[in-house]
């Protein structure tokens, strides 16, 4: 009977050795070696193992001496593992020396103490065959120091792990160095993105271009194996006697040109496929134009910002084919007669793209239903009990999104639910103000817990205050009232939901703004300041969160007839748009998610102001002495020129059409 100690367990070569090994007539005990924070992932994993019973979990950290194993265990396992298995390792090419060398040759150091102190049978390491770094030509198995360059902290980090292996330890050793893993081949389980997946979302933009001609550059060759063959051919070369101090290649038997690969998972994405190759005698000079255009200014900065925009990490770029050749004759020898073979590309490419697009493509939150942009997207509308906010969830709705309705009154909240329902559609409502960070903070833990996901989020709440600075030298608060509501309020919302919509790498925020910021809008100083520092910050934070997919846009919204003006009794006169009419401006900022949503009206204002800013304030003061301050406001509430609030003189009309929508 046999004995093994495994590091690395929940991993996804891990996992799937572990159950290799269980699976083995002969396996009396497996010890699992996991960090106390993995052990939920470990329960997950056994979930899938056979005679479960035979494992047993035990607690440590291969970044600590001895691997971070008690006395009392390691008295326990004395004299009694066959076989450790160390897999633990960062399989990381973007991750920096420190990260690396941390997990991947500490923890080797560590492990191979450990394997000296319990006297293991021998130590099974997982190298890889980045230890080849830039090595041209054949590399064997039996090659390892061959002056070659480690061009990233991953390869030199294997290198290294590898190397104490063979030389600082008097433990029988075996060394297996897999190429480019991917997911298994039965079922595309993956559990992260590399290799080639980094590639993907770049395949599924690709897939919408109509099928055209398209030349591939011969760039070279790389090696690709499926998890399972990778597992299965450890399991068997670890049972296998007679095989300590080699080297095992788990690659695939021939390289893979760059074109093959491209094509396999091309078609399986339903982009076009290669129908020409461009002569690598010709590839060569262009890349070495590539690499020189890198210094000059911009050039890499436009480039990391299109890999950004699809994942790619620039260091991929650089480790993109491999320039050895690697000799697996040993291992075909060694697995003869076990069944154990590379599956050809062609015939799970397709497995593996199902499972990145299903639950690894780092965008699907992006991609809308092909029943509309809105379908089943979580709609966050504050100031959702009346108004804009209202007349915005029924019409979400009806495109078949879900608004999550927020607002201070509960009982109106519970009205325009109800409503909603009765109408066919589905809604949610959060009472909260907006006002109060802890009222916020519960409000979104709570949404985040009872749905889904929160997709977007449309900041409609607001106070307006009309009133001239003349009647506001002891009215400090009206402008601390409008901040709290209108830019405070907003912004914790932003800050509470940005952190899961950066997580799903995608979200979009709405701001209902006001035309008042496109112009010079007499008696709002309060109100139009308040929506102006939202329309910084969002531009600001627009830009920092640019690359996780968070998108923002500003509806610079005419004129309303809400329940908020109606103390202006003026503005009884003055064409506005209605709440659904306001709707439709919001909803155009939801479907197709621009910049900026606005009238004419307002864009004409604002190259005015940028074109002939003294002419926009002789006008502004202009309509500042016609439309006075109302009774409500504190003023007399008349007109100047005209007949009364509901009769405008001439010169007033002719200023309330000539700036249709602004608000005086």
């Amino acid at each position: 009977m046999t004995t093994y100690l495994v590091t690395g367990a929940t991993g996804l070569i891990g996992r799937r050795v572990v159950g290799e090994l269980l699976a083995r007539a002969d396996t009396e005990r497996v010890w699992l070696l996991v960090r106390e924070r993995s052990r939920e992932r470990l329960a997950d994993a056994a979930l899938a193992w056979p005679n479960v019973e035979l494992i047993s979990p035990l607690t440590g950290d291969v970044r600590q001496p001895n691997a971070g194993v008690d006395e009392e265990r390691l008295t326990e396992l004395t004299g009694v593992v066959d076989h450790l298995v160390h897999l633990a390792a960062l399989y990381d090419i973007a991750a920096d020396d420190d990260v690396s060398i941390a997990a991947n040759v500490d923890g080797t150091r560590h492990v191979i103490d450990l394997a000296a102190t319990v006297g293991a049978g021998c130590l099974h390491h997982v190298s890889s065959v980045a230890v080849a770094g830039d090595h041209r030509g054949r590399f064997t198995e039996d090659m390892f120091d061959a002056g070659q360059r480690l061009v990233t902290a991953y390869h030199r980090t294997k290198f290294e792990s590898e190397r104490l292996v063979r030389t600082q330890t008097d433990v029988p050793w075996r060394v297996y160095r897999p190429s480019v893993v991917v997911g298994d081949s039965v079922t595309g389980e993956m559990d992260k993105v590399d290799g080639p997946y980094y590639f993907f979302a770049a395949l599924s933009r690709l897939a919408r271009l109509p099928g055209v001609p398209f030349v591939f550059p011969d760039i070279g060759d790389t090696n690709i194996v499926p998890v399972d063959y990778v597992a299965a051919a450890m399991a068997a070369l670890i049972s296998t006697p007679g095989l300590d101090g080699r080297a095992f290649h788990l690659v695939n038997p021939e390289p893979q040109p760059v074109r093959a690969v491209y094509d396999a998972f091309a078609r399986a994405a339903g982009a076009p496929v290669a129908t020409a190759e461009l002569d690598r005698r010709l590839t060569g000079p262009l890349v070495g134009l590539a690499r020189l255009a890198e210094h000059v200014p911009g050039v890499t900065i436009a480039r990391d910002a299109v890999l950004d925009r699809l994942g790619i990490p620039p260091i991929v770029l650089s480790t993109l084919t491999f320039h050895p050749r690697f000799d697996a004759t040993g291992t075909r020898l060694a697995l003869a007669g076990s069944g154990v073979a590379v599956p050809p590309l062609d015939e799970y490419a397709a497995v593996l793209w199902r499972y990145w697009r299903e639950h690894l493509d780092p965008f699907r939150a992006r991609r809308d239903s092909r029943r509309g942009s809105l379908d089943g997207r979580r709609v966050v509308i504050t100031g959702a009990s009346s108004g804009i906010g209202r007349a915005t969830a029924f019409q979400v709705a009806a495109a078949g999104g879900v608004p999550l309705l927020v607002a201070r009154r509960a009982e109106e909240l519970a009205r325009v639910r109800a409503e909603i329902v009765a109408a066919g559609g589905q809604a949610f409502e959060y009472p909260c103000d907006l006002t109060d960070d802890e009222s916020v903070t519960k409000t979104v833990e709570r949404m985040l817990v009872e749905q889904p996901a929160v997709d977007m989020l449309v900041n409609n709440a607001g106070r307006s205050i009309r009133r001239s600075v003349q009647l506001s030298y002891d009215r400090m608060h009206d402008y601390e009232r409008a901040m709290a509501i209108n830019y405070f309020g907003a912004v914790r919302m932003i800050l509470a939901l940005l952190p899961h919509m950066i997580e799903r790498r995608f979200g979009h925020v709405v701001n209902v703004s006001s035309i008042g910021v496109q112009g010079i809008a007499p008696r709002f100083s309060a109100y139009v300041a308040s929506k102006a520092a939202l329309d910084y910050f969002s531009r600001i934070v627009a830009a920092e969160t640019h690359g996780a997919g968070i998108t923002f846009t500003t509806v610079h919204m005419p004129l309303v007839r809400t329940p908020m003006i109606r103390p202006t009794t003026l503005y009884d006169a003055f064409p506005a748009r209605s709440p659904e009419q306001a709707a439709e401006l919001v909803m155009a900022a939801l479907r197709r998610r621009p910049k900026h949503v606005g009238t004419p009206t307002g864009q004409l204002i604002s190259a005015a102001y940028t074109v002939a800013p003294g002419l926009v304030d002789a006008i502004a003061y202009q309509g500042y002495r016609i439309f006075p301050d109302s009774t409500a406001a504190g003023g007399t509430g008349r007109v100047k020129l005209g007949k009364g609030d509901r009769h405008l003189g001439a010169a007033a009309t002719a200023l309330a059409r000539l700036t249709r929508g602004f608000h005086w």
